[in-house]
């Protein structure tokens, strides 16, 4: 277990989602319905990544962590311990519900599961926004009350963004995605999520979607207010840190390189613009996700003017 792990991209059907997958990172989507969500690297029970290319190709990354747990993720990782994040591209066309995930003291009673995740905003419209947590001052009555007077939306935080901005978002921070956005999502190994609003519309079988008010009050942090994106720059540097995970941005300019020694701690790298040339021919292309093992090294040359995302710190193995 000492090279790269590449998967197949898992698509997913979403009625905020579109086709921008394919222009701008050059995919080839099934079908022609709207693809909200591409999931890169995923470890679950319902979702399975699987390995491309490669001495493991075809195997899941469930297997992997099986058989070589010591290899992937260091000593001492539990083989029945899922991999603790998931990525994913998201095609926001549509502006996606007001929703909230449930913090870790009150997920096991909601029985969900806790969700901390970072927004990097790979691609924009001009006037695209991300909402994330409340307006100062605005307390849990008044929302409450504006949730029954469908005035819902002056009470969120609502700021513009703009390609390379990024924003760390909590469990139990309110949040929505507006439409126009391209957005590579890191985040805690889970699929929860609580819709307290969505905008009057309508799911792909033409009924309103499910909401879940009162698991959304019950999660919401009502002292949340106006936190600050991190804004673009042509620096390296954290973008993220948090008990889940740290996410480094690294710029990189044509002729150099990046390494790893073996033995630290499994990362994930992430290819936002540019293209990366690794060990054995590898070679990672814009939106390309892969999972560096503890046990191997690696070492990436950038061919052109790169910028990627390096996510570490999420398997106890750091110091």
């Amino acid at each position: 277990m000492h090279e790269l792990l590449r998967f197949e991209p898992l698509y997913q059907e979403r009625v905020w989602g579109g086709r921008s997958l394919e222009s701008a990172l050059g995919r080839t989507l099934p079908g022609k319905k709207p693809i909200g969500e591409a999931w890169e690297i995923v470890d679950r029970p319902e979702a399975q990544s699987v390995v491309k290319g490669g001495r493991n190709a075809g195997k899941t990354l469930r297997q992997l962590i099986e058989s070589h747990a010591a290899d992937l993720m260091g000593p001492g990782w539990d083989k029945k311990k899922p991999f603790p994040i998931l990525v994913k591209w998201l095609d926001c066309r549509e502006r996606l519900s007001l929703q909230v995930h449930p913090p870790a003291n009150i997920a096991p009673q909601l029985k969900g599961e806790p969700k901390t995740e970072t927004w990097y905003i790979a691609d924009t419209q001009p006037g695209a926004s991300l909402l994330v947590g409340l307006k100062k001052g605005v307390t849990r009555e008044q929302f409450e009350q504006a949730l029954k007077d469908n005035t819902l939306e002056p009470l969120v935080h609502r700021f513009p963004v703009a390609e390379g901005d990024s924003i760390l978002v909590h469990s139990g921070q309110i949040h929505a995605i507006d439409a126009g956005n391209l957005i590579l999502e890191i985040q805690q190994n889970s699929d929860t999520t609580y819709r307290v609003y969505d905008w009057g519309r309508v799911g792909l079988d033409g009924k309103p979607r499910q909401l879940h008010v009162k698991e959304s009050l019950a999660s919401i942090k009502w002292d949340d207010f106006e936190p600050a994106p991190v804004r673009a720059a042509p620096t390296s540097g954290v973008i993220a840190d948090c008990d889940e995970f740290r996410i480094r941005r690294v710029v990189l300019d044509p002729g150099e390189s990046l390494h790893f020694e073996a033995g630290e701690q499994p990362r994930i790298l992430s290819v936002v613009t540019g293209e990366l040339h690794g060990p054995g021919k590898n070679v990672l292309e814009r939106g390309e996700n892969a999972v560096l093992p503890y046990a191997g090294a690696f070492t990436f040359k950038a061919q052109v003017a790169s910028l990627v995302l390096v996510t570490e710190n999420f398997s106890g193995q750091a110091e």
